[in-house]
């Protein structure tokens, strides 16, 4: 495509596409509509060219933390290309996906056997689907943000806000039949006592307890080992959500930093570094329950998904990548915690370093953040209220961004105690999370 310009193409997704993209954190609302590029022409390591010729130091989103090792890495990039070479696909299956399945029972030596997919929702539903029919029951439990099928969405159904509380607060359940009611529950993380009280009141109903082992803040001493107990003492598959987590602390699902054996773990994103893969690994006694039910799609056949992970894998192993992205996350975190206090700014960051984030503390911070991200963009940073970690992303990278992060924090402030920071966005306040989805 070319005389491609940003903002017409969006003007042209907004007619032609619901929603005007295929991920909601990718829409340019969710930033600064008007201002942020939202289309890409190339990208490379830590960096990215929109179509309008700009290039930009990526230290926002990483591809959705897909890209954990950079962008059009060359080593996964040649294997895929290789297997492109030799035919993506063919009427027989590919011997990567035994191999990427070796791979992974390895890396988890709890786990026994593995499906694959292409993408962590429907991975998701791959395993809650095995869960309900190992245990012939229909209550799902869930604490975390587990994707957009029915199971998950259900939670919401007959109820004010269910999921408020999982990141997505405003959510509707439009779609998703009625007669689900009841079928998802939730429970608040770090807190059992929630936990608790869903499986008292549902005694053996519950197929599985659904949970990401870490997101903002980290476990309290015994949550997870609770969870683990009460699935066990209820008869329930415990499936841990790697999707978000996996390959981020360690190479492997997080829940083994925690020393948790679950029955299934879920992984996509960071799997294929872009390319898309999902997997879904568990014990044997449970995953041969996907022979029960009928689990099958074409496109889970194919080779370039298995052979981007097992390079991924290959890379992140051979060079500790999770040391990398656990320390540029952390500079990145006690950077914005410095400069908010030297500039006057309440900043509040959490998460895992290599899936950092920050609020502005003011009831402003939509603006804040869309000044934010306007004043980086012109100092040549693709920049939000989010940092995910790549192994592209040097010390280098980082030092600029943080002086930049300082420059426009100051600039923040002094707009703020004018009352000129509304009047000096060139674009539209940043949305507020799945609340701008209708």
């Amino acid at each position: 495509m070319k005389n491609i310009n940003s903002q017409a193409l969006q003007k042209k997704a907004k007619q032609y596409i619901p929603g005007m993209s295929q991920l909601l954190s990718k829409r340019p609302d969710m930033f600064s509509l008007g201002v942020w590029p939202a289309y890409y022409s190339r990208a490379e390591g830590a960096k990215v060219w929109d179509v309008d010729g700009n290039e930009y130091i990526d230290m926002s989103i990483g591809g959705i933390g897909a890209n954990v090792l950079g962008y059009a890495d060359p080593d996964v990039n040649a294997a895929v290309i290789e297997a492109v070479r030799n035919g993506s696909s063919s009427s027989l299956n590919c011997p990567e996906e035994v191999a990427l399945a070796e791979a992974l029972c390895a890396l988890h030596p709890w786990a026994e056997m593995a499906r694959f997919a292409r993408s962590g929702g429907e991975a998701m539903a791959v395993a809650v689907r095995i869960a309900r029919a190992h245990t012939q029951r229909d209550i799902v439990v869930i604490c975390g943000y587990h994707g957009w099928h029915d199971w998950y969405l259900a939670a919401n159904v007959g109820t004010e806000n269910a999921l408020g509380e999982h990141l997505i607060p405003g959510l509707s359940p439009a779609g998703v039949p009625r007669a689900l009611k009841g079928t998802t529950l939730v429970f608040r993380y770090n807190d059992l006592s929630s936990l608790e009280k869903v499986v008292a009141g549902n005694k053996h109903k519950i197929a599985a307890i659904v949970m990401e082992p870490v997101r903002s803040v980290q476990p309290m001493p015994g949550f997870l080992e609770g969870v683990r107990r009460l699935a066990d003492e209820e008869g329930a598959v415990f499936i841990v959500d790697e999707i978000s987590s996996g390959f981020r602390m360690n190479c492997g699902g997080a829940h083994l930093v925690y020393g948790i054996k679950p029955d299934i773990a879920v992984f996509s994103k960071a799997l294929g570094n872009g390319y898309p893969v999902a997997a879904v690994i568990g014990c044997a006694a449970v995953m041969a329950s996907a022979q029960k039910s009928f689990i099958s799609s074409t496109m889970w056949t194919e080779r370039i998904g298995p052979v981007a992970a097992l390079a991924t894998i290959k890379k992140f192993r051979a060079l500790g990548a999770h040391e990398h992205l656990m320390a540029m996350g952390r500079l990145v975190q006690e950077g914005w915690s410095a400069a908010g206090q030297r500039q006057g700014l309440a900043v509040k960051p959490s998460g895992i370093y290599p899936l950092s984030h920050f609020v502005f503390e003011d009831e402003d911070h939509l603006v804040m953040k869309a000044f934010f991200i306007q004043e980086m963009l012109a100092q040549g940073f693709l920049a939000s209220n989010l940092f995910y970690s790549m192994l592209a992303h040097t010390r280098e990278h980082v030092v600029a961004y943080l002086a930049s992060v300082e420059d426009v924090f100051g600039r923040i402030k002094q707009l703020k105690d004018k009352g000129g920071l509304r009047a000096a966005l060139k674009g539209e306040p940043s949305a507020s999370g799945f609340k701008r989805i209708t």
